[in-house]
């Protein structure tokens, strides 16, 4: 069914996004989801490639020439109305349009200004061109992302872009609108991705430095070199996914597909996950991904089902927790986290004149 908008925790704040593309977008659709008022200002027609129905979502729309110095004063006198400003260009675009974080906190004190970037507002590449990729290869996640004699598989543009860049920014948001009811002023959140993925690195790097993982390909199980923590094909050209590292988990795992379980005295011995390996490929090969699934998913087995995402939303979980929603015609992901009070919904499309309108500026003239 349709959602609408509800009563969320960010209720009553009010966002002006400046429009790109990948996490800040996101970023301003988390934070419509949970309430706030979004005004998305864009550039005269955008490239097609920059739109995106979901992460636009929940908006009000407004075109502005920001190259007009008309369109700036104006841009100006929007933020002095916002709590937080989010943009994502590269460094030195704002200042140079006038709507650096001088200016629009000069108009704004108590304005939260973020900023989204890929390698940060300062050091040698901060002005460079760069992607997802780009980031993940040099902080070391990359490489992780690998078996032995196997190169890296990308991992879409989940893990940098969206992991540890909107995720970060929506974050550091956040944290400064909290530090904002004690101090009454405004601050910049410089959130770059080489900094979040960082940030997600930790619990991995962590365990390297207590010796209890290793990152190199062949030694990681956490990136498919062992027998119990990886994906395997099943009767029908479908897969399934074993994350069994604990041995309570391994020997449901193992019990579950009929595997031997003296295989349990020796689970963390590199020296037999190749062979492991190859013979539960060979098990596996003999059902389909759904039987295995019926075996094996409601066990403590750490196993499921490798779904491709037209059959996401109706796996049984997913559907309990009402995961995705019917949107604008559009299956998508639904609001989250959730909240007993006060949970978000999917906010109204409507046009940036009344989104204004009810901040008290009045019908905008756009040039």
């Amino acid at each position: 069914m349709e959602l609408i908008r509800r009563n969320g925790p960010l209720a009553g704040l009010r966002c002006v996004e400046f429009a790109g593309m990948g996490p800040g977008p996101h970023c301003a659709m988390m934070l419509s989801d949970l309430g706030a008022e979004v005004l998305r200002i864009e550039r005269p027609n955008p490239a097609e490639f920059t739109i995106n129905p979901i992460t636009e979502r929940g908006r009000a729309k407004l075109v502005l020439d920001l190259r007009q110095p008309q369109n700036t004063v104006r841009a100006l006198e929007i933020v002095s109305h916002a709590d937080v400003l989010i943009e994502g260009n590269r460094p030195g675009v704002m200042e140079r349009l006038g709507l650096g974080p001088d200016e629009a906190m000069a108009a704004n004190p108590r304005l939260i200004y973020g900023r989204m970037t890929g390698w940060g507002q300062e050091g040698p590449l901060a002005a460079r061109a760069g992607h997802d990729l780009s980031y993940l290869a040099i902080t070391g996640a990359l490489h992780a992302f690998a078996r032995k004699d196997e190169l890296p598989v990308p991992p879409m543009n989940l893990v940098a872009d969206f992991g540890g860049g909107s995720m970060l920014l929506v974050c550091g948001i956040l944290a400064a609108l909290w530090e904002r009811e004690r101090s009454g002023r405004g601050q910049v959140v410089d959130a770059a991705i080489i900094d979040g993925v960082a940030t997600l690195f930790a619990g991995a790097t962590g365990h390297v430095a207590r010796g209890s993982l290793s990152l190199e390909r062949g030694d990681n199980i956490l990136a498919g070199a062992s027998n119990y923590y990886r994906v395997y094909m099943c009767k029908d050209g479908k897969e399934i996914a074993v994350a069994a590292v604990e041995p309570q988990f391994y020997q449901a795992l193992l019990e579950g597909i009929g595997a031997p379980l003296e295989w349990m005295d020796d689970q963390h011995d590199q020296s037999v996950w190749a062979e492991r390996s190859a013979a539960m490929a060979l098990i596996f090969l003999t059902k389909t991904r759904d039987e295995w699934t019926d075996i094996l998913e409601d066990r403590d087995a750490c196993a499921a089902p490798v779904l491709e995402f037209h059959e996401t939303p109706s796996h049984r979980q997913v559907e309990a927790r009402t995961c995705y929603a019917l949107h604008a015609g559009i299956v998508q992901q639904a609001p989250a986290p959730r909240f007993s009070r006060t949970p978000g919904a999917i906010g109204p499309t409507e046009s940036g004149e009344a989104m204004l309108g009810r901040w008290g500026l009045g019908s905008p003239r756009l040039l």
